[in-house]
């Protein structure tokens, strides 16, 4: 029972949060001084009618409350509209830019867990060594780093200088199929993924540190030491698991917003994702495109916020217990 409670608990109030988002979503976009009706129709000189006939298509003549019944309604459906400057449903705009964000996003959150988890663990049960004191220092320097600064430095050195990748994009197009498509992606995508690696690693790195010296005074560690096991199966098998769990639950927290930083990154390198299509639809004040963007990237958030309360909750059973 307190495995359910625990459960319908967190669900309710990723729900209750989710509605908000949709409330704050629907009001933002229609107190913002710019009118996007009105700029459409000072770029394409479009008439009174054409005015008002297509401020009746976006559903703007109707008074604010029935605008956000409609809204909520659209929103359950799948329904977003079509964007202003390209006259295409929002879902398809951003589907196609779906896939390149999540390969992008999903290698660079898994070689900075990977690697910063280790440089965590080894620096942290080796406190004060070299290398502690030198790979703390580096994740410090990486985790104030601005992503974007960051990335048109490695774009100047490694694509300008050396010329040792493309200088941006997701492909060198072209009839390139099978092995040599995939070498040809995956050789594009290494100077954005580097960035975001070297940009989160630092805070994974730091987290685990810390988490595991807290770990390191705990009274069970003291216990497995006087046990005469060695240090290296202290480490293993009772200091990491444990210290393991407040990084596994930073990691899902991150995921969400990883997709909102890579905006920077993909404007940089010019990657073709959901980071470069926020970019354009907020220089086009395409409202109807940033509403769906913008709707997409906190669910996202809310998403991985349950998903990492109910998996820590399970993992830890003093968790639902609290």
């Amino acid at each position: 029972m307190g495995s359910r409670r625990y459960l319908l608990r967190k669900i309710v109030q990723a729900i209750g949060t989710l509605v908000f988002v949709l409330t704050f979503n629907f009001f933002l976009f229609r107190v913002m001084p710019s009118d996007p009706v009105q700029l459409l129709a000072r770029s394409q000189r479009l008439s009174r009618a054409d005015v008002a006939e297509l401020q009746s298509n976006l559903g703007l003549d109707k008074p604010m409350i029935e605008q956000y019944v409609v809204y909520m309604g659209n929103t359950v459906t799948g329904e977003f509209g079509v964007g202003l400057q390209s006259a295409v449903p929002v879902t398809e705009l951003i589907g196609s830019r779906l896939w390149p964000t999540i390969l992008l996003v999903g290698t660079a959150t898994f070689f900075s867990t990977a690697f910063g988890i280790l440089i965590g663990i080894k620096g942290g049960w080796r406190r004060g060594s070299t290398f502690d004191t030198s790979s703390l220092m580096g994740s410090l320097v990486l985790y104030s780093m601005p992503e974007g600064w960051l990335g048109m430095i490695l774009l100047i050195v490694f694509a300008g200088t050396l010329g040792w990748f493309p200088a941006g994009g997701y492909s060198s197009g072209g009839d390139l199929t099978g092995f040599a498509h995939i070498t040809d992606v995956l050789n594009h995508l290494f100077l954005p993924m580097l960035t975001l690696t070297l940009g989160y690693i630092g805070e994974y790195a730091i987290f685990m540190r810390s988490s595991l010296l807290e770990v390191k005074e705990e009274d069970f560690i003291l216990t497995a030491r006087a046990k005469g096991l060695r240090d290296k199966s202290v480490r293993r098998y009772h200091a990491v698991p444990n210290a393991l769990l407040p990084t596994f639950t930073l990691v899902f927290y991150s995921l969400g917003f990883v997709l909102g930083g890579s905006i920077i990154v993909e404007t940089v390198y010019s990657w073709p994702g959901l980071g470069q299509l926020t970019y354009q639809a907020i220089q086009e004040l395409d409202y109807p495109l940033i509403q769906g963007i913008f709707l997409l990237f906190s669910s996202a958030v809310i998403f991985f916020n349950l998903l990492a309360d109910l998996l820590y909750g399970h993992i830890d059973p003093r968790i639902r217990e609290a």
